[in-house]
């Protein structure tokens, strides 16, 4: 008994080749829509050609393939099988004793291979890229890192609490700096300083400072103009900026992510959004599959428009629906990893029952 039969080759064939057609398409689109709404820019801050095309385009194309794969995936299925069903293709398929069930397998063998792919890309592939595409996007578009923040405070250590009350990345230096150090509940040592100035390698200077060490009850103070000394952070454990998690593999945001968490930082919500979403967007490739499947293989009056309209909707309404849940999550209403997985339980809840009304 052969595992694949020719039909599960034409419908894969089918699907993964209006998909990458339909990735051209669009790309090719958005590429001359968006060169047009930064070529002022390009010009006025003497963008090189060549960083222009390979910088940028050239790593732009699989972040936005990327992050648009839901909705290639649907309008890939909706256009192919309403035309099979609109040339009463499915129809012969199920009269020759296929079931319903039976010619979901290479719909769904074609989303294994798009959610793999989807996976392998965002994990491994394109935060290299974002890399260079962000620092592009900083020097000749518009500067989106943050350089100052106040009121930070986090623990390096288990009973080592720093706090800054404001820090400028510009220069690495922060102001009216403090380290306190505890045992238990004890306050053994505080350290006050104007000034602290970020080096290299965990390296930092204080200047103008004050060390106050409590040895039972007495009180022994240090003082001084500058002292180097070794802090285990760095700017970036503290300093945000909306897209350095774009920047990094999935294992390394796993890492920052734990980190964090350890040293009681709680502003990582866009971390944890864009750690959850690489795998809820390769598991949406199913969804939006059996969705399109069942909405598009029943033949209607309306023909194929029909189908591609009611494509349409659904898709986008699931990637609204994706972006307002994660904006909940972002300001703290919900976890970041109910509010990315919520449109693709609800989703889901939305293909179980199209696929029981799809024709047998």
């Amino acid at each position: 008994m052969k595992v694949f039969r020719i039909i599960d080759w034409y419908i894969i064939k089918k699907f993964l080749g209006t998909y990458f057609f339909t990735i051209l398409l669009i790309i090719a689109i958005v590429i001359m829509l968006d060169f047009n709404t930064k070529i002022d820019n390009f010009i006025s801050k003497s963008a090189p050609t060549q960083a222009i095309i390979f910088d940028y385009y050239l790593n732009f194309i699989p972040y936005f393939v990327n992050l648009f794969s839901p909705l290639f995936v649907f309008i890939a299925v909706i256009f192919f099988t309403s035309k099979l069903a609109d040339n009463s293709e499915i129809i012969a398929i199920l009269s020759s004793g296929i079931s319903f069930k039976r010619l979901m397998r290479p719909y769904i063998l074609s989303a294994t291979f798009i959610a793999i792919m989807t996976i392998v890309l965002s994990s491994y592939i394109i935060p290299p890229g974002n890399v260079v595409r962000i620092e592009f996007q900083n020097q000749y578009v518009r500067d989106k890192r943050n350089v100052y923040d106040s009121k930070i405070q986090l623990e390096l250590e288990p009973g080592i609490i720093a706090y800054f009350d404001r820090f400028d990345r510009s220069n690495n230096t922060g102001y009216r700096f403090s380290l306190d150090k505890f045992e238990g509940k004890k306050l053994v040592s505080r350290m006050i300083a104007q000034t602290i100035v970020y080096d290299s390698a965990y390296h930092w200077t204080v200047e103008d400072y004050m060390i106050r060490d409590f040895i039972g009850i007495r009180e022994e103070i240090t003082s001084g103009k500058k002292i180097d000394t070794t802090l285990t952070i760095v700017p970036s454990d503290f300093m945000f900026s909306d897209n350095d998690c774009e920047q990094m593999t999935t294992p390394t945001l796993k890492k920052y992510i734990d980190r964090q968490k350890k040293r009681g930082i709680g502003n990582i919500q866009l971390f944890e959004i864009e750690y959850h979403k690489r795998y809820a967007m390769a598991f949406a490739a199913f969804i939006l599959t059996i969705i399109g499947v069942s909405v598009s293989s029943r033949k209607v009056k309306g023909g194929m428009g029909l189908n591609i309209g009611i494509g349409l909707l659904l898709s986008f309404s699931y990637i609204l629906f994706m972006q307002i849940s994660s904006t909940f999550a972002v300001s703290g209403t919900i976890s970041p990893f109910i509010a990315v997985w919520m449109p693709n339980l609800l989703y889901s809840i939305i293909a179980i029952y199209l696929y029981r009304k799809a024709p047998r």
